[in-house]
């Protein structure tokens, strides 16, 4: 039984220790995942407990069709920096003058790898480069994809890009706020106010009038992704199935219908308020009414006060009434600075009377106020239900005069330019890897070859998992208690378990017999020759003592005789109860002893107890 404990115990140790190293890698791994990688991306996953040092890095190159790639990893062309004013706005800082710069992340440094980095703070920065080629809204999805990392945080800015319209007079030196532009998307943050923009421009078929249409609010707290100084992936998609889907390092944050999930909605209501309808002056939208028919009861007295006097009130024993509750404090001394003139005739400040302290009171007494029982107010009449209730006007409806329906708002304006035009309060915000395509499979890979190779040094220069305990528990020491209590409840019970009170050997204990049961025969006889071998070694012992020859013969026989008086008195009264047969046996052992010798004396009784 104990060798099997020893194996069960050790092998709960082991599976303990198998589990934790598992878990261990599992929690370096979990952030270094990332879906639909295909078999190249999932061999770079294989290193994963390299550190940054050892990782090779190769700028990433699209495998498909794409309409923009921008690594940042080589010499920055096409990219144009805007030379107007933002509009509306203080002349002060209306300039686009803000600072780019393309260098390497400060934390979790990528050797080789470069972004273009935002440098200047209260300033407004706009920059912008045309597309490959224009991306028509037809019959292909598009999937706009770029990296962010708010390497100082973020008090208030943004880092979303705009997708600008195609049109003929688009120059980019001049790009603004008011540049026409089809979609914007990205993070943006001020206050605690943290948001995930997504905006398209729709054109109305009737006016040719663009409006913003606003993709609702998803019920995902972004907070982390702007403070924990992380490069996270930022995706769109659009589908000719007029759907969408907005992620964050490959996880969907938000998704739904162009047509239902946007404000305003696409398409306007068929139906509007008649704005040259007006409410009819007797229209009653009271619910209820006073009671016309109630009066008021002749008891009412409205002249009653809601408080009085508690005429049964007493002045308590040793109240002060000659003694103000404030006097001027007697240590007070006027400022030298003080003018009289300017500033009046000084008086010393009041403090409490310190003869009030020990006393019930000081200064006049007066009775305390009590609510009054005959107080009962203005008497109003009860309501009623309003017979007249008309319910709550509202103005007719009639046919929308700029009603239009849009079945397919994925048709959107084309796009030719994709443009950064951002405020922020904060610096070093990093920006890398933009990337438009239509294939999912395109956007995977990219993102394996540049954000995946982020996470991955990121995840190998993270501290292990009992620097991150220590440096939460200088933070919050509460949490000592329950590091205490997590590592003392498996121990305690890994000791209650395997290692058990120690048993008493079983094998060496004397059995009573159940006498209470039937014996047999032959079960008597085997028991009285033991106890007369048991005699013998007695009486041997006796002998070498003190104990004659003669009294040894005679014990003996004596002993022999009563053995077979107890197994026949035994066999007969086996069918009696415990009490019964203990009392004969005493009785027996008793008779015995007053028969024989000393020597025999001693045996009977020693096998007596023993039985």
């Amino acid at each position: 039984m104990q060798f099997q404990w020893d194996w069960l115990c050790l092998g709960v140790l082991l599976f303990s220790s198998v589990t934790a190293e598992i878990e261990d890698e599992e929690i370096q791994d979990a952030d270094v995942e990332v879906e639909d990688f295909d078999k190249t991306s999932q061999e770079t996953d294989v290193d994963k407990g390299r550190m940054s040092l050892e990782v090779v890095y190769k700028t990433p190159k699209p495998i498909g069709e794409v309409y923009f790639t921008e690594t940042f990893d080589g010499v920055l062309t096409g990219w144009v920096l805007s030379k107007t004013k933002k509009e509306d706005t203080d002349e002060n800082i209306a300039k686009y003058d803000g600072r780019w710069e393309v260098e390497g992340l400060k934390e979790n440094t990528v050797p080789g790898d470069q972004g273009l980095v935002l440098k200047s703070t209260a300033k407004h920065h706009a920059i912008s480069a045309m597309l490959t080629k224009p991306f028509i809204f037809a019959d292909k999805p598009l999937i706009l994809q770029y990296e962010v990392n708010f390497q100082e945080g973020i008090d208030c800015g943004g880092a979303y890009i705009k997708l600008l319209s195609s049109s003929d007079d688009l120059d980019l030196e001049y790009f603004f706020d008011k540049t026409p532009y089809t979609i914007m998307f990205g993070p943006d943050k001020c206050g605690e106010d943290y948001k995930l923009h997504f905006i398209f421009r729709h054109k109305n078929p009737k006016s040719g009038d663009y409006e913003e249409k606003h993709a609702k609010r998803p019920d995902v707290d972004f907070k982390k992704f702007y403070l924990d100084k992380k490069t996270h992936l930022y995706t769109l998609v659009l589908k000719p199935d007029d759907t969408f889907e907005m992620s964050i390092d490959q996880t969907v944050v938000s998704k739904g219908s162009l047509l239902e999930d946007f404000v305003p909605p696409v398409n306007p209501p068929q139906e509007i308020e008649d704005p040259n309808d007006k409410k009819p002056d007797d229209w009653d939208e009271k619910v209820k009414i006073p009671d016309p028919s109630a009066v008021k009861p002749d008891d009412w007295d409205e002249d009653e006060p809601a408080k009085i006097e508690d005429t049964d009130a007493v002045k308590p024993e040793g109240w002060l009434d000659d003694e103000p509750e404030y006097i001027s404090d007697p240590n007070a001394e006027k400022p030298e600075d003080w003018d009289e003139e300017m500033d009046g005739e000084w008086e010393a400040p009041q403090i409490p009377n310190p003869k009030c302290e020990t006393a019930p009171g000081c200064g006049k007494w007066v009775r305390p106020m009590m609510n009054n029982p005959n107080y009962k107010g203005k008497w109003k009449a009860p309501m009623i239900e309003n017979p007249n209730y008309q319910g709550i006007w509202s103005p007719r409806k009639i046919p929308n005069p700029d009603y239009f329906e849009d079945l397919h708002p994925f048709e959107m304006t084309a796009v030719s330019a994709v443009g950064l035009e951002l405020w922020s309060m904060t610096s070093d915000i990093y920006f890398d890897n933009f990337i438009i395509c239509s294939e999912k499979e395109v956007a995977d890979r990219w993102a394996a070859d540049g954000w995946g190779m982020k996470k991955l040094v990121a995840s190998a220069n993270e501290p292990g998992m009992f620097s991150q305990l220590m440096t939460a528990a200088e933070d919050h020491p509460w949490l000592w208690v329950l590091y205490i209590l997590t590592l003392a409840l498996p121990v305690g019970l890994g000791v209650l378990f395997c290692w058990p009170a120690k048993k008493v050997d079983e094998d060496i204990d004397y059995k009573k017999p159940d006498i209470s049961k039937s014996i047999t025969k032959g079960e008597l006889e085997q028991g009285g020759e033991e106890l007369e071998d048991e005699a013998e070694l007695e009486e041997e012992k006796q002998n070498e003592d003190d104990i004659v020859e003669e009294g040894e013969g005679e014990g003996e026989d004596k002993d022999e005789e009563e053995e077979n008086e107890v197994a026949e008195g035994s066999q007969e009264e086996g069918d009696k109860s415990n009490k019964s047969g203990s009392e004969d046996e005493m009785k027996e052992a008793d008779e015995s002893a007053g028969s024989g010798d000393g020597p025999t004396k001693s045996v009977r009784k020693r096998r007596v107890r023993k039985d």
